[in-house]
């Protein structure tokens, strides 16, 4: 219960505040509010868990994910005049009622939590199999979740605790041939196997002599499948697999990634059309060449895909060997400097991503010679381009923005990509947008 009240706390909140205001501005339910009721809840819903996030935290995050999604309502209601249907009184009314909303119905939640775990009945007995790390860290998230409903008993493992790294909090329970019985006799309901996938015979025998229980059993993975992008469970023709590296974009979700994508790239085309009508006349009458530059780069799947950028430099290399920019660089132009340092010279990428070459939020894409490079020298290089690349990433806005002229950095740049594939949202993109502005907005040493 616990986890579904979560799940409903924010999208009912926001479509719960919307009803009221709009009922009282207006006098009743007008339809475009029911309209806009479906919209906030399908862009919210499940809402985001937080209960084991310390309050400040939660309240944070609440502040900042409302204000990520009402910059973006807004964005798209004036771009598309939908806005001029709402009274402006009551936008701004509902503005700072739904984001007071949220907050007092998760104080409601954290309030109530008790409540929801004595419905959903007495506490479940756990133990873990396998007093390892990845077991041990298991087991202290379960200690320290406040509103869980897992009671740990403790270990089973065949080593003697002067083998182990074991925990005072955390006692060991006996050895793995102990553990059916224990679980008979003290009705455990719940077994996290914590072994290595090398021990596979001694998982099989456990296994085989769980078939005596009632008990659910869940595997923890071991080191060997700990790096995982979007791991999840799939069937294929009726055979279950593990996902252990895909992409997040499938089925619903790359449907809502590629509709945002095109969304937002036609209004901030709109919105910018003057500015990248002056670059190009500047571009033009500053320096002899063409006004975009085309670069070979790596796309989805690493296909090869042709990126436009406003010419910046004197040179327009595309070979083998690319040099990258360096503070200083000759080859860059006056104008070319200005547009580099304030990443105007990408703007031209938005009608990539209108040709389904790019996203406007991913990995940013690399000089085909410069993947052929790092690929060869980093771990997971090429995982990267299991989505499309884009205009900003989650690394440009954590410090990775311009020239990595050193494999270190490179590698900083890569793991940050990792990560964006591990837990993309559109939440996250969102973010990464407005970020991205602020970012620029302060400008970048790193950007030449």
């Amino acid at each position: 219960m616990l986890d579904i009240a979560e799940a409903l706390l924010e999208p009912l909140a926001l479509v719960l505040s919307l009803w009221m205001v709009a009922v009282y501005f207006e006098g009743e339910l007008l339809p475009q509010y029911l309209i806009l009721s479906v919209v906030l809840f399908a862009l919210t819903f499940p809402g985001s868990a937080r209960l084991d996030q310390p309050l400040w935290r939660a309240a944070r995050n609440i502040v900042l994910g409302w204000l990520l999604l009402a910059a973006l309502l807004m964005l798209l209601g004036y771009a598309s005049r939908y806005l001029r249907i709402f009274p402006k009184n009551l936008v701004f009314t509902y503005l700072w009622v739904a984001l007071l909303a949220q907050i007092v119905a998760h104080l409601l939640i954290r309030f109530m939590a008790p409540f929801f775990s004595e419905v959903d009945g007495t506490s479940r007995p756990t133990v873990i199999v396998g007093m390892n790390d990845q077991g041990l860290a298991l087991a202290r998230r379960i200690s320290d979740s406040p509103y869980g409903s897992t009671h740990l008993l403790g270990f089973f493992d065949d080593r003697k605790m002067d083998r182990l790294n074991g925990d005072d909090m955390f006692p060991l329970l006996g050895r793995i041939a102990d553990l059916a019985p224990f679980i008979k006799s003290r009705h455990v309901q719940t077994i996290y196997i914590s072994l290595p996938m090398a021990s596979q015979p001694r998982i099989l025998d456990l296994l085989d002599d769980m078939r005596d229980t009632t008990a659910s059993i869940y595997f923890v993975p071991d080191f060997f499948v700990t790096d995982l992008i979007q791991g999840r469970i799939d069937m294929v023709c009726g055979m279950p697999v593990v996902a252990v590296c895909e992409t997040p974009f499938r089925g619903a979700d790359g449907l809502v990634k590629r509709i945002s994508d095109i969304v937002l790239a036609i209004v901030i085309l709109l919105i910018i059309s003057p500015l990248l009508v002056a670059v190009s006349i500047g571009v033009k009458l500053t320096s002899p060449g063409p006004v975009i530059f085309k670069q070979r780069r790596y796309g989805l799947d690493g296909a090869e895909i042709l990126v436009y950028k406003f010419r910046s430099m004197t040179v327009c290399e595309d070979g083998d060997s690319i040099r990258q920019a360096q503070k200083g660089d000759s080859r860059i132009t006056p104008l070319g400097a200005f547009l580099r340092r304030t990443s105007l010279d990408e703007l031209p990428q938005f009608f990539n991503v209108l040709q389904g070459r790019m996203s406007i939020v991913g990995p940013r894409p690399h000089a085909v010679a410069h993947n052929e490079l790092y690929r060869k020298i980093i771990k997971g290089y090429m995982v990267r381009h299991k989505v499309r690349p884009g205009i900003t990433g989650w690394a440009q806005v954590n410090g990775y923005r311009g020239e990595t002229e050193t494999v270190e950095k490179m590698r900083g740049r890569v793991e940050y990509d990792l990560d964006y594939l591990r837990n993309w949202s559109l939440r996250l993109d969102i973010y990464i947008i407005f970020k991205t502005i602020l970012v620029i907005a302060r400008g970048q040493s790193s950007a030449y």
